[in-house]
């Protein structure tokens, strides 16, 4: 995904003047050690559940202060530097987009992605 060129077609979306003044995003890679015990990793395999991810957004889509959200999950196999997950969030004020944030990157990778860790030998 090009962040940039995705916040400018958002930018261009009937309303987004009138109800949005801050923009979060997530851009999540993979990373060269494991978060268990630190071990090296050489590749990631990667399989989102997409109609969950989509489910979730469309929850968070209901918060208070929301203008939009876009995510997108690659799959398939990576290397680490390779980017994995994006998740922009729009809305009003901080208040508003700093939790949906948190809490839909909470969810999305703890409900929706499935990763398992090749490491090195």
């Amino acid at each position: 995904m090009d962040i940039s060129k995705r916040i400018a077609e958002m930018k261009r979306q009937p309303g987004f003047k009138d109800n949005v003044g801050m923009i979060l995003i997530h851009n999540g890679v993979v990373r060269n050690w494991s978060r268990k015990d630190k071990k090296k990793v050489i590749a990631l395999e990667v399989t989102p559940d997409l109609a969950k991810i989509e489910s979730i957004r469309q929850e968070f889509l209901k918060r208070e202060g929301i203008y939009d959200i876009v995510a997108e999950a690659l799959t398939g196999r990576f290397q680490p530097g390779d980017d994995l997950l994006y998740l922009i969030v729009a809305g009003d004020i901080r208040e508003n987009i700093k939790p949906v944030l948190a809490e839909l990157l909470d969810r999305v990778k703890s409900e929706a992605v499935h990763k398992k860790e090749i490491m090195a030998e």
